[in-house]
């Protein structure tokens, strides 16, 4: 079936204002006389009667609004908006009216409370610890924090993370949920350690009780009226998250309150005098006292538009492939495929869906695209033909015939690749079966079967030989996954031979030399990363036949003169040829000249594609090394004339362009062009493209000189039809991908039914994101739901490296600590804890002002500093250049490590050391290489911290380490130099955990401890170990996580969802940390101790 593509102009149709009945109504509360209740659709605040009704829009910002909360008196609403790139705090009247700003920092601050007396509004943040206190520093645990109302400087309410307050109504105690480590806050059903609990805070005493204390979720409490019973939010009794109610004397007998199934309640609050509010299934319901829920009739009017936008892109290309004869570029840019001149900007848009392509390539004949794409729901190839002969190239093109190649439902077909005489074409089937289709016959072979490709992805490295007989490809030759080796197999289909048979990971094969060589890509003799990833690469060839491999291994001058003597060959040969021809001109004088010019034509061709040689006998003893030096490696291509390697090479910074001479072993960086991913293509002339995300040139094949490819690519975008399209993948690529074949027991067609009647209810990503948060939630698994990033300009809050004392109420911020290697650590400063900041670039810290309003967009510029010293009445000027805030959290990382190592030195008198490991990866595997058999070698044992690191894949690497057993000891004349193993600890060790480990991290433990190589202390760690594949969304704001791979064990179990208990349990209390006690690492330090001690008697 063949189409058009035409240009089509999609004019934006204005709808006039219409009452509708919405849907993924979020974030709601009832006000506090319970006659009217706030709640946030498609990013604006609106406001409806208790009873039902006609809801009234009470924002109408182009920024999105969230998580309204109403003052005690109901006279103002305190919400949450990005209008200035980020999250901030506003105030405004709750009729509507002027926002006021109430909070400058560049953290997400999301209010949860007013106080009772209505002065100071209670938010989340992730902004600084107390100096003193012994918590994690990261980002992703918040504070509390209180603003006044009527804006003001920011104070610290609580240092440990308290979501969802509510307080009592004397202010003396409030409820909240608490925050453990980083799990997605949509996930539901999971019983672990890190599931939310409710706690009760008192304010005068500070101290703090765990009112449910369970493994399941519990959240979002409230107080009843009465002020002795609380109502919460859980998921306990197997259902989905209900309504429950306890009395503060007996919180352990909770009763159930709502029996809603299938959906979760969210977003509970309560009147003054005792309805609840929530949301269920994205609509409103209140609920009396002993009464059953009412669904609370919304209606609204919107003036919406539809969502067309109109797109520009001159970058950020996912995929790119150049034309044999290089004057065209085709590429994909959000989804859709467009072609640019390599001369000229003149960019033709090929392909208009809301739905994705990927994958494009040229024919030979420079006049067809074959592509995939998944707009009907199922990947499928698709070819792009110029229509009108007069038109010579895509870019100027006026009508371009667009055909479906093998239209199936159910059949994936992607990757598309042409055979070198453009009769068949290539693709990968189902993400793991490579097979060929015969243009003129229609009739599909199959070339591989699929078992030997693992990753789920959607196609591996594959390219045709020059001669188009072989395939040279990427597989997993020995049930090794994701160790690749690189192999050829006959086009016709058969066995893959095995090229490199190698334990180590090969890759991005290509043919070279004629097709008389395969250049690929090994880690085999880089510097091995201590973790499935970020090892350095080499290129290689692989020579095809033994005459290819003497030719390469010849001198520079013996090569010269082999290339003389073929060169007078190959003129002996025409000289014989044009005799031949001429005789045969006499006999046949009948044939025109066009006709002489085609057989010319087809002689030359015929000359350039020789069949190629394969001697496979002794191919192992054909294998060279190319590069120099190993290196994290990007594309890598041959010149034409096989003299010489360009390759991409990230040494410093992003990729650089290199070059080496493969005769006189020359290299040098050709041109520093710090960029992402690129490709290295050559046309037919043998110039060189770089094709990539950030830039598009090409390089003169002669001079080396770089011009650049501009292009500038415009689309109408439906983005509402765009949204669907982009479930409908993450629908796909979890059917097509989850670890689990049983999809974790859920029906996962009909729980995308459900969540997609939601999407004429979304036009913002914030939304989307979570409702693929949501939806993924539904999975009961870790690594997965919507991330969103917004893209553009923004407050970026910096800071002068130095800690504050919250409890400090005077005029100015006074310091509590410099951070060592921060902006004030140096000699000439007169700065040390206690002095006061009072002013920032002239302006006065005045009680109404915030320091983080004086010191957004700061970092790296001179920032002058006003201080005081109250001890001895100076004041002094300095100037500094602030840092970010991740280069602080990178400056507080190393400080809090250094905190636990000289509690671990002080407490054991300095017979263990301390090693925490950051995440499981390669620096951090070095870093507790080099403490653990350096500084602490001579000690007795080692204190292993794995606490709120996030993953990787180390667990291998830290089972060796750690399980040493001493054999001998190395001797010299009669000295003890070294104990043997000298590269693994071989004395006792203790590992540390807690409720925020994950993946990996709860992987390590899981090994270390089933290989009895020590206790673990702490808490328990939840079931989190799957290997994950973060993707990218054809809106690149947009990623989702599927966990790919599950680790089972030989009962059949998986780690996955099965929490990781601890031999000693013990806990940080929220009172006792933000002092500087660590609880859980001074136990490891006893049971460590007595287990040494235990070990000489």
């Amino acid at each position: 079936m063949k189409k058009l593509i035409t240009s089509l102009a999609l004019a934006l149709t204005a709808l006039s204002g219409y009452a509708i009945t919405p849907l993924w109504m979020r974030d709601a509360r009832i006000s506090p006389d319970g006659t009217e209740i706030v709640f946030c659709y498609k990013g604006d605040i609106y406001k409806v009667p208790a009873q039902g009704g006609t809801a009234v829009q009470l924002t109408t910002q182009a920024s999105y609004e969230a998580n309204p909360v109403w003052s005690p008196d109901g006279k103002q609403i305190a919400f949450a908006s990005d209008r200035n790139g980020n999250f901030d705090l506003f105030i405004m009247p709750a009729d509507g009216g002027t926002a006021q700003r109430l909070t400058y920092h560049s953290a997400s601050e999301i209010p949860s409370a007013f106080t009772p007396d209505g002065k100071y509004v209670l938010f989340s943040a992730s902004i600084q610890d107390p100096a003193g206190s012994a918590l994690f520093p990261t980002g992703a645990m918040t504070e509390l924090y209180k603003v006044p109302v009527g804006g003001g400087r920011t104070e610290q309410v609580l240092a440990t993370p308290a979501e969802w307050v509510c307080f009592n109504k004397s202010g003396k105690n409030f409820l909240y949920q608490d925050r453990k480590g980083f799990e997605d806050e949509w996930r539901k059903h999971h019983t672990s350690s890190i599931t939310r609990d409710v706690w009760l805070y008192d304010t005068q005493s500070g101290k703090h009780v765990n009112l449910t204390n369970r493994e399941g979720e519990d959240r979002n409490p409230v107080y009843a009226p009465d002020g002795n019973s609380v109502y919460f939010l859980s998921e306990r009794n197997g259902g989905s998250f209900n309504v429950y109610n306890f009395s503060l004397n007996t919180p352990q007998e909770a009763k159930a309150v709502t029996a809603f199934r299938t959906h979760p309640v969210r977003f509970l609050s309560i009147s003054d005098k005792g309805t609840l509010c929530y949301t269920y299934d994205g609509e409103l319901y209140t609920q009396e006292a002993n009464a059953r829920p009412k669904k609370v009739n919304v209606e609204l009017v919107r003036d919406d538009e539809k969502e067309i936008a109109s797109l520009k892109f001159s970058q950020g290309a996912t995929s790119a492939s150049v034309s044999p004869d290089g004057k065209q570029v085709a590429f994909v840019v959000r989804g859709d495929v467009f072609v640019t001149s390599t001369d000229y900007a003149t960019t033709k848009q090929i392909t208009n869906t809301p739905g994705k392509e990927a994958a494009v390539s040229f024919a030979p004949d420079n006049r067809t695209l074959v592509y995939a794409s998944e707009r009907t729901g199922n990947w499928q190839l698709y070819t792009a033909q110029i229509a009108r002969k007069e038109e010579a190239n895509f870019p100027n093109a006026t009508l371009i015939e667009e055909e479906v190649l093998l239209p199936s439902k159910t059949v994936e077909r992607a990757y598309p690749q042409y055979s070198p005489d453009g009769k068949e074409l290539a693709f990968i089937e189902d993400r793991k079966r490579l097979m060929v289709l015969d243009l003129k016959t229609k009739k599909v072979r199959q070339v591989t079967d699929g078992s030997t490709w693992y990753n789920t992805g959607g196609g591996f490295d594959y390219e045709w030989s020059p001669d188009g007989k072989w395939f040279t490809l990427e597989f997993i030759g020995n049930r090794h996954d994701p160790y690749s080796d690189v192999g050829i197999v006959s086009a016709q289909g058969g066995e893959i031979t095995n090229l490199t048979n190698s334990g180590y990971i090969s890759g991005a094969p290509r043919w070279v030399l004629d097709g008389n060589a395969i250049l690929f890509q090994t880690e085999r003799y880089g510097m091995r990363a201590h973790a499935s990833w970020g090892s350095q690469q080499d290129v290689m060839l692989v020579f095809l036949n033994q005459d290819a491999y003497d030719r390469y291994r010849l001198s520079k001058e013996d090569f010269e003169l082999l290339k003389e003597l073929e060169k007078e060959q190959k003129k002996a040969k025409e000289k014989e040829g044009d005799k031949k021809k001429n005789s045969d001109k006499k006999k046949d004088g009948n044939k025109s000249k066009k006709d002489e010019a085609d057989e010319d034509k087809s002689s030359e061709d015929k000359a350039d594609k020789k069949d190629i040689v394969v001697e496979l006998n002794g191919i192992e003893d054909r294998i060279v090394r190319l590069t120099p030096n190993s290196s994290d490696l990007g594309s890598a291509i041959l010149s034409k004339d096989g003299e010489n390697l360009y390759y991409f090479s990230a040494i410093e910074g992003g990729y650089d362009l290199w070059k080496m001479n493969l005769r006189e072993k020359d290299t040098k960086r050709l041109h520093k062009l710090n960029t992402g991913w690129a490709s290295l293509m050559l046309d037919k002339k043998g110039d060189i493209f770089l094709l990539g995300s950030r830039i598009m040139q090409k390089m003169d094949a002669k001079s080396d000189a770089l011009k650049s490819i501009s292009y500038q690519a415009e689309m109408k975008m439906d983005l509402a039809a765009e949204r669907e399209a982009m479930f409908d993948h993450v629908y796909k690529q979890h059917q097509k991908r989850f670890y689990n074949l049983n999809m974790h027991g859920v029906n996962w067609d009909a729980m995308t039914d459900a969540y997609r009647k939601f999407l004429p209810h979304i036009d913002n990503n914030y939304d989307f994101a979570e409702l693929l948060s949501e939806w993924l939630g539904e999975l009961n698994v870790s690594h997965t739901g919507g991330r969103y990033s917004p893209r553009g300009g923004g407050d970026v809050t910096s800071n002068l490296g130095l800690l504050f004392d919250w409890e400090y109420q005077g005029k100015g911020m006074k310091i509590a600590e410099i951070v060592e290697k921060g902006p004030f650590d140096h000699s000439r400063t007169k700065v040390k804890a206690g002095c006061i900041i009072e002013k920032i670039n002239g302006e006065e810290l005045a009680p109404d002002k915030d320091i983080t309003a004086l010191l957004n967009n700061k970092a790296g510029k001179k920032t002058l500093v006003s201080l005081y010293n109250p001890q001895n009445k100076e004041r002094w000027e300095e100037v500094v250049m602030p840092i970010t805030s991740g280069k602080l959290n990178g400056l507080l990382y190393k400080r809090w490590v250094k905190q636990r190592a000289a509690d671990v030195e002080k407490w054991s008198k300095g017979r263990l050391g301390y090693v925490h490991i950051q995440s499981m990866g390669d620096d951090s595997f070095r870093t507790v290489y080099s403490d653990i058999l350096g500084k602490y070698n001579n000690c007795e044992g080692i204190v292993i911290d794995t606490r709120f690191n996030g993953g990787g894949r180390l667990h291998e690497d830290i089972e060796v380490l750690f399980s040493g057993q001493k054999y001998f000891t190395q001797v010299v004349r009669g000295r003890e130099a070294c104990d043997m193993p000298s590269r693994r600890w071989n004395k006792p060790s203790i590992m540390l955990q807690c409720e925020a480990n994950y993946s990996n991290a709860h992987g390590t433990p899981w090994v270390y401890k089933h290989q009895k190589i020590g206790k673990l202390v702490g808490m328990p760690v939840p079931g989190t170990m799957t290997s994950v594949s973060w993707e990218t969304l054809q809106d690149p704001s947009l990623v989702f996580g599927i966990p790919i791979i599950g680790y089972r064990l030989p009962d059949g179990s998986y780690l996955e969802n099965t929490q990781l208990e601890p031999d000693v349990k013990v806990a940080n209390n929220p009172e006792t940390v933000v002092k500087g006690e660590d609880t859980q690492l001074k136990v490891a330090v006893d049971e460590l101790l007595k287990e040494i001690d235990g070990q000489k008697k």
